[in-house]
């Protein structure tokens, strides 16, 4: 084998991501499936086919290990809520399609699971808002930084804004997951989600 067509070896840091990841997708799709109660080490372990020692060499507990799948499930609502904003033209649409998407995002069974119905009870809110205000509460503050820039809303502090949007938002998705009709929920709250935000204009 040439030098031009051998394959690098990957380094230890490259094996050790690989072997998070596959851990944390594994027991984010179980744990959206079956909740945190009901998924064990085992099927975690039985999913990706490895060892006991290497769980446990990047995650101390299974506790630890839901709160890395929080994270991720935070990355992908996160990605989904600013691919929503970035379909519309100017800074207060944007904003209001974020919202919106956040609400909609929200119907996910995973995001139900993970982030509005286990989450609370496995990690706190403590640690629930410590990961939320990287993503969530960070979207709120440029979406909000960026409405004043333009002008549509007045100059004011925007973190305790963002700070009681994201409580309306959470408390939303919250009744949203544990209503009948989710979808209904959802259709209400992006109602009066959006006359508050006409109202805050």
């Amino acid at each position: 084998m040439t030098a031009k067509t051998e394959r690098k070896r990957p380094t230890q840091q490259e094996r050790s991501e690989k072997t998070v990841a596959a851990l944390v997708e594994a027991a984010r799709l179980l744990f959206a499936k079956q909740g945190f109660a009901a998924t064990s080490l085992d099927d975690i372990l039985a999913a990706t086919k490895m060892t006991r020692g290497a769980l446990y060499h990047h995650f101390d507990s299974k506790t630890s290990l839901f709160r890395a799948v929080f994270e991720e499930q935070e990355k992908i609502l996160t990605a989904e809520v600013a691919k929503a904003a970035a379909e519309k033209r100017g800074a207060w649409q944007a904003f209001r399609a974020g919202c919106d998407g956040f609400l909609e995002a929200c119907l996910d069974p995973a995001t139900q699971r993970i982030i509005l119905i286990d989450a609370p009870a496995v990690l706190g809110w403590d640690v629930m808002r410590e990961i939320e205000a990287r993503y969530a509460l960070a979207l709120l503050r440029g979406g909000l930084q960026r409405i004043m820039d333009e002008g549509k809303l007045a100059k004011r502090p925007i973190e305790p804004l963002a700070v009681i949007l994201l409580g309306a938002l959470s408390e939303a998705a919250m009744a949203i997951a544990r209503a009948p009709d989710p979808k209904a929920a959802a259709q209400d709250a992006r109602r009066e989600i959006d006359r508050l935000l006409k109202a805050l204009a």
